[in-house]
């Protein structure tokens, strides 16, 4: 009996599915309904047990939280999703033991921190997930992003990272409620 075509369930429309390529574990594939991207993984591929500094990229489902972009780089992506300008004082704590671990800050920053407006083009548009931001466990990692991918889909140091083409059709998309879910 031949399978009968389904219509696509708004589970599967809203929910980003990345999983390593077979034999290379620091690049994937990511599927968002029938259509399908290559993406870049962290340079210790895909981990159950995420820690800080370890460069994984962490397996589970995590919602999307918001959207940032470049305005002196970038048009703003056509995207449902909560969006906000970058500015050059965007910084995001991974200082293990800080109270702002894992939370954006301004910077400089007294403490470790990310540059959110960086001198690549890596976090012209940079997705906010959910990986330790709602619920926060020192130490588990942190700026877990999907954001643009260097030349060749190097490594990460934990996020998944496509295209700038591709990055615009996929938010284009989505609406608030969307998720990534990491195999």
């Amino acid at each position: 009996m031949p399978k009968q075509n389904r219509p696509e369930s708004r589970h599967n429309r809203q929910t980003l599915i990345v999983q390593p390529r077979p034999g290379a574990p620091t690049k994937g594939i990511l599927r968002l309904g029938d259509r399908r991207f290559p993406c870049a993984l962290g340079r210790s591929g895909v981990t159950r047990n995420k820690r800080e500094g370890d460069g994984a990229t962490p397996a589970g489902r995590f919602a999307i939280l918001d959207v940032r972009y470049r305005p002196d780089r970038i048009p703003r992506p056509a995207t449902r999703l909560p969006l906000r300008r970058s500015r050059p004082t965007d910084g995001w704590c991974d200082a293990v033991g800080d109270r702002n671990y894992n939370r954006p800050v301004r910077m400089p920053y007294p403490k470790s921190a990310e540059t959110m407006w960086r001198d690549d083009c890596l976090y012209d548009v940079v997705v906010i997930l959910d990986w330790n931001v709602t619920r926060r466990s020192q130490g588990r990692g942190s700026a877990i992003f999907f954001h643009l991918a260097r030349p060749g889909f190097l490594p990460t140091e934990g996020c998944v990272a496509v295209r700038l083409a591709d990055m615009r059709k996929i938010l284009q998309r989505l609406k608030p409620g969307a998720a990534i879910e990491v195999r």
